[in-house]
């Protein structure tokens, strides 16, 4: 899941981002008319990315920039093409001219994401790294017994430790783990192909845990993976 924020003191302008980010998936946005409430937001949430108009009526968009967060990604929007020289030199991600035209948005969308997977610390072979709350957590792949989705989140139960609530799609979270080892058997459920010891057509039960997972109907040719 992306974490945005745009800032705009037209509401219009707002609602088109809102209504793209809808339609695109995978995006949480929060919205502001206000600059001074938009940044407070900025400073206390520490979003992915902020999309933030250059000419306000109270303040100048290219000095907001300069007070954001150290890695934050920054897509500008202005119906003035001339500021688009000024927003690059700001470090901008993307420029997006107004009116914003859907396919337009997902460029400036796909760049943002490389650009947040980009900024990611490697870690090393054997353990993913996530964002819990504000800080990158890096996981063991091995000591993952589970994971399970929640609304907006995904719940990642491990061995002998917590279980860890980060904020990302079922299909994210399947695409950063390695194939080889994990298979999403529901819309709900992702489980660790060496930890599975009995399994029918609809349910897998895993060493250990006494609970049994369900095979959802999309993903019954995972059973081939069992075998």
């Amino acid at each position: 899941m992306l974490k945005c924020v745009a800032i705009d003191d037209e509401p219009i302008a707002l609602s088109i981002i809102e209504e793209y980010c809808r339609r695109h998936g995978g995006v949480e946005l929060s919205t502001f008319t206000s600059p001074v409430e938009g940044m407070e937001f900025v400073y206390a949430t520490h979003p992915d990315v902020v999309f933030l108009d250059i000419e306000l009526n109270s303040h100048s968009g290219l000095d907001l920039a300069r007070q954001l967060p150290s890695g934050t990604c920054l897509i500008f929007t202005t119906a003035y093409s001339d500021y688009a020289l000024d927003g690059f030199n700001a470090d901008a991600v993307d420029f997006l001219h107004k009116p914003i035209f859907y396919p337009r948005f997902e460029r400036a969308i796909a760049k943002a994401r490389k650009w947040v997977d980009a900024s990611l610390p490697s870690v090393p072979t054997g353990t993913i790294s996530l964002k819990i709350e504000h800080k990158n957590v890096v996981v063991n792949t091995s000591d993952i017994l589970y994971i399970e989705a929640m609304d907006n989140y995904v719940k990642i139960y491990r061995k002998d430790k917590p279980m860890l609530l980060t904020q990302i799609t079922m299909k994210e979270m399947e695409n950063r783990l390695p194939a080889s080892e994990f298979a999403r058997v529901h819309r709900s459920y992702i489980v660790p192909l060496k930890d599975v010891e009995h399994y029918t057509s609809r349910l897998i039960r895993l060493r250990n845990l006494d609970i049994a997972i369900p095979i959802g109907r999309k993903y019954a040719p995972v059973i081939s993976l069992l075998k």
